[in-house]
């Protein structure tokens, strides 16, 4: 017969990767460079020798827990941690008679992490800011929100705030490098699913984690020679949760929406828009994705387009929900109605994969910069045209690609939008280059 003590090691729930992964020194921490490189002020707040009460605002996965564990775990501080979604003015009491207790007991000084602080009311924001203000507690709250608007002054005041980044996609592989290791040593990823697993992780590095998981546990099951980005997408695809109301999966309904602003359809584009926020949606993600579409699709045809988006996630992080979530109806309804172009896209690409297959060639001495005598006497700027000292304000006939580079054309505007003048412009150079020609003939 089992005895109690086994029983509960049977069943005994594995710790999650994010949770075996967490640093245990802050040199291990990946990301906030900004902060937390050499000199930078959240590095100074360790090196210190005293904690101070401070808010970490950042995105999901950016690290805010962490830090306040290490914080905790640099000043040998009792570390007591309430989320404000779950918690009241009752768990702030009990934290504040355990922080009285282990000063009495122990002389140790106590931690108070408050994650999504922001969702704490005014009244309970102000119960424990008399034991911040009697330094019986140092105050460390997160928030995805701007605490500007979310945490009330006298709190503000008292606390520094740190503004942590999403993880880059650099950082996101170094990550990964680790997590892989962990659970995934010995497969090989490619290049293209490595970067397609940190794209899919949109710099949340808890989000990274959850997905590896999810990917060793398909690679034990299929036993794949090796995982490409097929293998990432499919796996990724069946694992995300089906948010909305009709079972519809996350990334269809990303697909919908941007199909129907590139299709030019305003009523549908809103239709997926509201179906997204109804089924609990991210609207911080709707909002990069509708300004990835002004980028990709409105282009040059309406630069207005990009702006507007811009501003409309802005507006959503100033307000919040459901005040900002129509910024985000206004930017998809006008850049449904825009004139659409993807002409950039396909110059950015045609671009990409031009530099990626030439050599590397050297910069033409007529178009290098010359600060110096030595680089004068190399020949560095001579013969160079300056455009505002010609006619029309365009050097006719000069060559700006490299020696021995045939003239190529990468961007090719559309008759739609401001890029008819764009292109009517073009034109209007391109003879003016073609007559120069024939006259050096």
């Amino acid at each position: 017969m089992s005895s109690v003590t086994d029983l509960l090691t049977e069943v005994a729930p594995k710790a999650p990767l994010a949770e075996l992964l967490r640093p245990q020194r802050l040199d291990h921490v990946v990301g906030q460079s900004h902060l937390l490189g050499p000199g930078k002020p959240l590095r100074l707040a360790f090196e210190s020798g005293k904690p101070h009460s401070m808010i970490l605002w950042g995105p999901p996965g950016s690290g805010k827990t962490t830090l306040a564990r290490l914080m905790a775990k640099a000043f040998d501080a009792e570390f007591i941690a309430i989320s404000a979604v779950l918690g009241g003015v009752k768990d702030i009491r009990t934290a504040v008679e355990r922080a009285q207790h282990t000063l009495q007991q122990s002389g140790r000084h106590t931690i108070l992490f408050v994650d999504e602080v922001h969702r704490f009311n005014k009244a309970q924001q102000d119960a424990f800011l008399p034991y911040v203000e009697q330094g019986l507690l140092t105050f460390i709250g997160a928030t995805t929100e701007n605490p500007s608007f979310e945490v009330n002054s006298a709190l503000q005041s008292r606390a520094q705030v740190y503004v942590l980044q999403p993880l880059s996609e650099a950082e996101l592989t170094t990550l990964f490098a680790r997590a892989k290791e962990r659970v995934l040593e010995g497969i090989e990823f490619t290049p293209e699913a490595t970067a397609h697993l940190c794209a899919f992780a949109d710099g949340d590095a808890r989000r990274l984690l959850n997905f590896v998981e999810q990917i060793a546990t398909a690679v034990a099951t299929s036993k794949p020679a090796k995982v490409d980005e097929e293998f990432v997408q499919s796996t990724l695809v069946h694992a995300l949760r089906l948010f909305d109301k009709g079972g519809d999966a996350f990334y269809d309904q990303i697909s919908a929406l941007h199909k129907s602003v590139r299709g030019s359809n305003p009523d549908a584009s809103l239709y997926w828009l509201m179906r997204m926020l109804d089924g609990g949606s991210d609207p911080k993600y709707v909002g990069r994705r509708i300004i990835r579409m002004a980028i990709e699709d409105i282009g040059l045809a309406d630069p207005r387009a990009l702006r507007i988006a811009l501003d409309a996630i802005e507006t959503f992080e100033r307000l919040g929900s459901p005040e900002g979530e129509l910024a985000l109806a206004d930017a998809v309804i006008y850049l449904a109605i825009a004139p659409k172009s993807n002409a950039t896209y396909q110059a950015y690409n045609m671009a990409r994969r031009w530099i990626e297959n030439d050599a590397s060639r050297p910069v033409p001495d007529h178009l290098r910069n010359a600060p110096t005598k030595l680089m004068k006497n190399l020949g560095y700027g001579k013969d160079y045209r300056y455009a505002h000292d010609e006619p029309d304000a365009y050097a006719a006939g000069e060559t700006y690609f490299p020696d021995g580079m045939q003239e190529t054309r990468f961007y090719n505007p559309t008759t739609r939008g401001l890029e008819a003048k764009i292109s009517e412009r073009l034109a209007q150079l391109r003879e003016l280059d073609l007559n120069a020609k024939q006259k050096k003939k």
